[in-house]
This record gives structure tokens, C-alpha cells and sequence, in this order.
């Protein structure tokens, strides 16, 4: 600027400070105003999105009415079906009594307690862990959304991995691989076995209307439903079919497989630089795909098949016909076979050269240019 100009703006150098200081606490003032106007915004109750911020509060208010019901005597054996397991049977053992436990209707009371505690607590791993995490990374909406779905997941399949070993572990079905087919039907169940299930059931329906409390994308709604009705259907059948021994190792290998997926895809959402924990990743699930087929074939195909009793009786719990194992085996193998088909297209879909990963090839010869891979 010209000398003159400059000594006048010298010369209100002092004003000109206090004014875009106030300025600057005015503006200050209107952020925070505005924002404690969003964190406070009220809506018209029973609406769509009351029900959406609020629907954590609302499950959690129906949890203590009903553990309130177990206070009262005249209430107490209508509570105690939604939060104890029922048909329960005890026997008399050499260790001491023993407590069994079968499937039945009421079971559905108790599945339904345990999907209001699971929204709980998925909103408070979406608060508590994955919100914060989401504040310092500044990701895009679309990676955003997959981070919080992988970062659910994976803190659900590493603690269903962890409690399916230990149930494996205590029931003796790793050193004893035989007792997964034998003495079938498997009817009566322990605690700790059919409260597995009976969690899996409610984690999986819970996922249901976390569809519409996440508000996820319609274009994500089909892809989340495909894996969830397979969930749904595999853990359900294996459990009305008694085939709980042989469901909880499947259970088991899958969770395992699933975490190291979400886990490397969390790292990856952190810095994308890290893909070494893909390739550890896709041999664990190529191994995991093989070992699944090799366990059904042996407990199903061989282990039942060569048992005296192949005759359907429902009240016994029997099942052990060919039609059945059939189906069973078709219903598994071809799931496992669709998993291993989508596998191979994901690969081919981060090597280079594939036209998918847009290569756009050049007349002259030289090397293609590479379109940037998107977020698994």
C-alpha cells in the first residue's frame, strides 16, 4: 500500500482489533447458541424422528419396566420369561444336579428382552467408542457409514468368537470332534449353550430395525439384509434342528473369519496406506471356507448318516433323515460356495489389471492409468 494509506490504517489499528474481537465473540456466541439449539431440538412425540434420537431411551425404559415386574409377586413369573431361559430339566448326576435346558415358545419372551438389551448397547458403542473415533478421522459420509457398520460388527464378532471358544472349550468338543454327531438328537442343552443361541437370535433380529434407527442408505439396505436373513436362518435352524454342536463350531469359524475382515477394514478406513492385513485376511477365509465344508461333510454327511435312528420324530427332537441332511448340506455348502464366489470377484476387483478397477488403456502403449480403488 502507499505510505498514506498505510498510516491510516496504522492509526485505527487499535479499533479495528476490539472490532473483530467483538465480532469474533459475537460470531462465537451464534455457533454455540446455534449448536445447543441442534443438541436440544424437540420433536413432536411418536414422530419419525423422535422415535429415531430417542429409541435407545425408549428400549431402555421397557428393560427396567420389566425388571421393576420382578419385584412384585404378581408380576415376578411374567418377568422372569423374558430374562431367564426356560424349560429348564434337572438331573441327578455323579458331580451333583444338573441343570438342562430345551427349546420351546417361551423362548421367544426371552429373545425379545435380549434385543432391547443389544439396541442399548449398540448405541452406546456408537456413542461412547465409535462417535468419538469418527470426530478425529474427518471421513467422507460414505466411509463414515462403513466405519461404524464395520466397527459394530467387529466388536460384536469378537466377543461371540471368544464366548463360542469358550463354550467350545468347557463342553469338550475340540478334543473330543466325535461328540459333535454323537448321541444325536442333542435336546437338552446347557446354560450356557442355549443362552448362545438364544443371544445370537436377538443380536441378529435387533440388526432388523437398526436399518431404519441408522437411517442407512436404500442402496446399503439389500446388501445388510442379505447376510443378516443368512445369519437368522442358519443359527435358527441349527437350533430347532438340535444341531447346536455342530452350528456353534460353524459359528465359531465364521466369527473368527468376520472380525479379521472388519478389523483390517477398520485399519484401512485409519490409514489407507495399511493392505497387509487384507492378504493375512483372505487366506484365514479361503482356510475358514474349506475347514466349514470339511466339518459339515464329516458330521452330517458321514457322523449322522451312520446312526441307528434315521427316523423323523418331532417329539423327540429327531431329525437324523436323509431328506433333512440333505437339505442341511445343500443349505450350508451352497452358502459357503456364494461366500467363496463373492471372495474370488472382491479379489479380482484389486488386481490392476482388471477392468473393474478402471484401467483405461492407452493406444500408444503405454501403462494404463488407475482409477483410485474405493473402500472395501
Amino acid at each position: 500500500l502507499p505510505p498514506p494509506h498505510f498510516l491510516l490504517i496504522y492509526s485505527r489499528a487499535g479499533a479495528g482489533k476490539q472490532g473483530v474481537k467483538k465480532g469474533k465473540e459475537k460470531e462465537t456466541g451464534n455457533s454455540l447458541e446455534m449448536a445447543f439449539r441442534r443438541r436440544n431440538k424437540s420433536y413432536p412425540f411418536f414422530s419419525q424422528e423422535f422415535l429415531i434420537q430417542n429409541h435407545a431411551d425408549i428400549v431402555f425404559s421397557l428393560v427396567i419396566f420389566i425388571l421393576i415386574g420382578l419385584m412384585f409377586e404378581a408380576t415376578a413369573k411374567t418377568a422372569i420369561l423374558f430374562i431367564q431361559p426356560q424349560y429348564n430339566i434337572s438331573t441327578l448326576t455323579a458331580d451333583g444336579e444338573l441343570t438342562l435346558y430345551h427349546y420351546g415358545w417361551k423362548d421367544c419372551a426371552t429373545v425379545l428382552f435380549y434385543l432391547f438389551i443389544t439396541i442399548i448397547l449398540h448405541a452406546v458403542v456408537q456413542e461412547y467408542i465409535l462417535d468419538k473415533v469418527n470426530r478425529r478421522l474427518h471421513l467422507s459420509k460414505s466411509k463414515n457409514t462403513k466405519f461404524n457398520e464395520s466397527g459394530q460388527l467387529c466388536v460384536f464378532y469378537l466377543v461371540s468368537s471368544l464366548w463360542s471358544l469358550y463354550v467350545l472349550a468347557t463342553e469338550g468338543y475340540i478334543l473330543h470332534p466325535s461328540s459333535l454327531w454323537e448321541n444325536y438328537p442333542h435336546v437338552h442343552l446347557r446354560f450356557q449353550v442355549k443362552f448362545f443361541y438364544l443371544t445370537q437370535l436377538a443380536y441378529w433380529l435387533h440388526a432388523l430395525p437398526e436399518l431404519y434407527f441408522q437411517k442407512v442408505r436404500k442402496e446399503e439396505i439389500p446388501r445388510q439384509l442379505q447376510y443378516i436373513c443368512l445369519y437368522l436362518s442358519h443359527i435358527l435352524a441349527a437350533y430347532l434342528l438340535n444341531l447346536t454342536r455342530v452350528g456353534l463350531v460353524l459359528l465359531f469359524l465364521q466369527y473368527v473369519s468376520e472380525t479379521g475382515f472388519h478389523l483390517s477394514r477398520l485399519i484401512y478406513f485409519i490409514d489407507e496406506t495399511h493392505h497387509k492385513m487384507f492378504d493375512l485376511w483372505s487366506v484365514g477365509f479361503v482356510l475358514t471356507r474349506m475347514v466349514s465344508l470339511t466339518l459339515m461333510f464329516l458330521s452330517v454327511g458321514f457322523g449322522l448318516a451312520r446312526s441307528e435312528n434315521q427316523t423323523l420324530d418331532w417329539e423327540a427332537g429327531n431329525f437324523n433323515t436323509l431328506p433333512i441332511r440333505l437339505l442341511v448340506l445343500f443349505l450350508v455348502c451352497s452358502t459357503q460356495s456364494w461366500l467363496l464366489w463373492k471372495f474370488f470377484c472382491f479379489q479380482l476387483r484389486r488386481t490392476p489389471g482388471h477392468h473393474e478397477n478402471g484401467a483405461l488403456k492407452v493406444e500408444n502403449g503405454t501403462s494404463p492409468r488407475l482409477k483410485k480403488l474405493k473402500a472395501p
